[in-house]
């Protein structure tokens, strides 16, 4: 699988010789608005979750009195890792959809082995609960077993008289 991605990301149709320009070339031509030359999409969700992190923990914040200058800024922050974000989704997105055109049967393959993978997870969790199920049944037949015995007393009056007092609490002593 990696060497149809390689393609993908060089700006060549996958199956095409790899590119020594990598991921970077092709992320930048995602759209939006125009980036520095030397960044890319994945560049600058780094550098916009860091600014946001930095706008929170920053002194200038903490110290400022104006809290709604501050929240203007936090927002700013936060929008624009948001608009990178959705730019960076829909760069994916593009290429899915321009791998799913030219190699359908790499999307099956994909699917089959998540379906697969979501079988064996299944199949975990019901052999999770069949083992508690068995526990539970066994736990249940214990009791049963134990409710049984006392009707396999002996049947002598005695006998009776006393397995009953066993089962009497002893009388509370009043002070």
């Amino acid at each position: 699988m990696a060497a149809p991605l390689g393609g993908m990301f060089s700006g060549q149709p996958p199956g095409h010789a790899g590119d020594s320009r990598g991921q970077a070339s092709l992320l930048q031509a995602a759209p939006g608005p125009p980036r520095a030359s030397n960044s890319t999409l994945v560049d600058e969700l780094e550098s916009s979750f860091e600014a946001c992190f930095a706008s929170l923990v920053s002194q200038d914040y903490v110290n400022g009195t104006d809290q709604e200058e501050i929240r203007t800024g936090v927002d700013q922050c936060i929008q624009k890792f948001l608009d990178i974000a959705r730019q960076t989704e829909c760069f994916f997105l593009q290429k899915r959809l321009q791998l799913s055109v030219q190699k359908p049967e790499q999307v099956i393959k994909e699917d089959v082995s998540e379906l697969r993978n979501e079988l064996q997870r299944k199949d975990a969790l019901v052999q999770k609960h069949l083992t508690k199920l068995r526990h539970w049944q066994q736990v249940l037949e214990d009791i049963n077993v134990q409710h049984k015995k006392p009707a396999e007393i002996p049947q002598g009056s005695l006998a009776y008289l006393e397995q009953a007092s066993a089962n009497i609490p002893a009388p509370m002593k009043q002070t």
